[in-house]
């Protein structure tokens, strides 16, 4: 059994390396020989689909799907039995019926006979959905209990479940409602994210007598698109720094120049925490990787415990926004807009939102010290030169990104190379055979639950979109408030509340088809809706009472999560202001991309 597991994590591991490999060698054969691998964008957006895939069954493994309630883990004795049972049961019924309209899904591909490329025909790749999805379920029903009677009785209650939307039984709608009301219960009850919106959509699909493998089609649009293949690219990058000597030494350059002035301590903090944020995508991922380096720093240059767990939450929140986040590549795709807008849209809003964090960080610095202005240049110095390669690596991402000479996908793979040589190659701190597979599984474990989250969220949100629900709410909504400002107000309470209850990604992929038409037709340009859209749900992380970064940050340091919400509520407080600020003047979000077009 171990040497099955490590195969599948070689496996990924693999798949995430081909990821990286397909676009770097499209730049090398077009630089050299001026021309490139047939149908390479397509099989790169292929090995995403399966590496995403692979990633979604390891976290099933390892219990990482990610949830929306933490409830379950409250709960002691018979209880937490009962309610670990019913939401993995739930959950695997939900896996089954996403697995039945995979299935679907490639036996409707198969007839039509298309390639992906070199021959490769398209239902080939597409069966990693209903093989992925089969083992989740697996997977699920095997976490339900440790009885065997147990878990044999989910699995045939999950294959119960897809029977009868396999020969199309009609739903009444009290059926429709009773199933809608479980999963949403299994859901308070820990049941991952993806069950919960794969499940309602396909239900919903099954009721309307529509083909489920609508659900299906959706998720792998989803993550065949074009530029899709970024995320996990840049995530790749952002581990790589992670797990190397990256954090030491770039702690050592922020403390080497800011360390000794009054609130130093503070500033690199947050300097570290954006950067790491700004490649991984995942700011509960810099806490865990930072804090255990940052914290001790804080409390040597005088910072209350409280004071420092507030910085570190709120540090860990702010770099999303600067490019190339993340967020910032999901908004751009579903929205439809350019990339390079949002990218430049980010820079002035992101820098803000650190600022203001940092600033609270010296509001609250101990007083100096006759020899806390000193600055030691030699160490300095020898700081810089220690980690120059790390230093350099966002001038690699933006070069390729803005050069012209690689597209987005190459330029994330470039960077995702670069940072695989400087940790293995360069500094040794990470060893090829021993630790770069487990690396890459971490990541790809995290991308595959996050794509899994994004495939199955476009499939609910395309059958609200087919629905006119947009069209709904904003005849209502324009309708119920005249004043825009009443209108950006409202927006901005709502997404307060979206980003406390969802992850940034599932939120995005949700939340701005049925939004933006509304915030467009209160005259809001879509690009600084975008931005007010992210910084509302990177606040959302610290929102007590169910904030992510606030349980990511009790876990790490072992503190109660009220402690940990009181030391966070001041920079809550001060990031508030950065987001009132950027949705009264748009400008912060328009004026460098209406300055890059030319435009005044």
């Amino acid at each position: 059994m171990t040497a099955l597991l490590a195969a599948e994590n070689l496996f990924l591991a693999g798949a995430l390396a081909l990821l990286a490999l397909l676009p770097i060698t499209e730049i090398l054969l077009r630089a050299a020989f001026q021309v490139g691998i047939s149908g390479a964008a397509s099989l790169t957006q292929h090995v995403a689909l399966i590496a995403g895939m692979l990633g979604a069954a390891v976290a099933a493994r390892e219990g990482r799907l990610l949830s929306l309630s933490t409830l379950d883990s409250l709960l002691a004795g018979r209880s937490a039995l009962v309610a670990r049972f019913f939401s993995r049961a739930v959950a695997a019924s939900a896996a089954a019926l996403l697995c039945l309209a995979g299935l679907d899904l490639v036996f409707a591909e198969r007839a039509g006979g298309n390639v992906i490329a070199a021959g490769i025909p398209v239902w080939t790749g597409q069966a990693i959905l209903p093989v992925g999805f089969a083992l989740i379920a697996w997977r699920l029903a095997w976490s339900a209990s440790a009885s065997w009677p147990l878990r044999a009785a989910t699995l045939l209650l999950a294959m119960g479940t897809a029977l009868p939307a396999a020969i199309h039984l009609p739903l009444t709608d009290g059926a429709v409602a009773a199933a809608i009301a479980l999963v949403l219960l299994a859901a308070t009850f820990g049941s991952p994210i993806f069950t919960t919106l794969g499940g309602i959509a396909v239900i919903l699909f099954w009721r309307e007598g529509l083909p489920i493998a609508s659900v299906a089609l959706d998720h792998y649009r989803m993550v065949v698109n074009p530029s899709l293949p970024m995320i996990p690219l840049f995530t790749l990058a952002g581990y790589f720094l992670a797990e190397g000597g990256a954090p030491r030494r770039m702690i050592r350059v922020f403390n080497a120049l800011f360390g000794r002035l009054r609130g130093g301590a503070a500033i690199v903090t947050v300097l570290a925490c954006a950067f790491f944020t700004l490649f991984s995508g995942a700011s509960g991922v810099t806490i865990i990787a930072l804090g255990g380096m940052v914290m001790p720093l804080l409390l040597s240059a005088g910072y209350s415990q409280k004071h420092a767990l507030g910085l570190l939450a709120g540090a860990g929140s702010v770099g999303g926004l600067l490019p190339p986040g993340l967020p910032l590549v999901l908004y751009a795709l579903v929205a439809r807009i350019s990339l390079e807008d949002m990218f430049l849209a980010g820079i002035v809003p992101g820098l803000l939102m650190v600022g203001l964090i940092a600033a609270w960080g010296l509001r609250h610095a101990p007083p100096a010290t006759p020899n806390t202005r000193k600055c030691d240049w030699q160490e300095a110095r020898a700081a810089l030169l220690d980690a120059k390669w790390e230093l350099l690596l966002p001038a690699v991402a933006f070069s390729a990104l803005f050069g012209g000479f690689a597209t987005p996908v190459e330029a994330a793979a470039l960077t995702a190379a670069y940072a695989f040589v400087v940790e293995v190659l360069v500094y040794r701190d990470l060893d090829l055979r021993r630790d770069v597979p487990r690396v890459m599984a971490g990541c790809g474990l995290l991308v595959g639950g996050v794509l899994l989250i994004l495939g199955v969220a476009l499939g609910l949100t395309n059958y609200l979109v087919d629905a006119r629900i947009p069209e709904q709410i904003v005849d209502w909504v324009t309708g119920a408030i005249q004043s825009r400002w009443l209108f950006l107000i409202a927006l901005n309470v709502f997404l307060l509340a979206a980003g406390c209850l969802l992850d940034m990604f599932s939120a995005i992929v949700i939340l701005v088809p049925l939004l933006l038409p509304l915030a467009l037709a209160f005259g809001m340009d879509p690009v600084h809706f975008g931005i007010v859209f992210l910084v509302n749900l990177e606040l959302g992380y610290l929102t007590p009472p169910v904030g992510m970064n606030l349980f990511f940050t009790a876990y790490r340091f072992g503190k109660p999560l009220p402690e940990v919400i009181r030391a966070a509520l001041p920079a809550v407080a001060v990031l508030a202001i950065g987001l009132v600020i950027v949705t009264c003047l748009p400008w912060v979000a328009t004026a460098l991309p209406q300055l890059a077009k030319g435009s005044p």
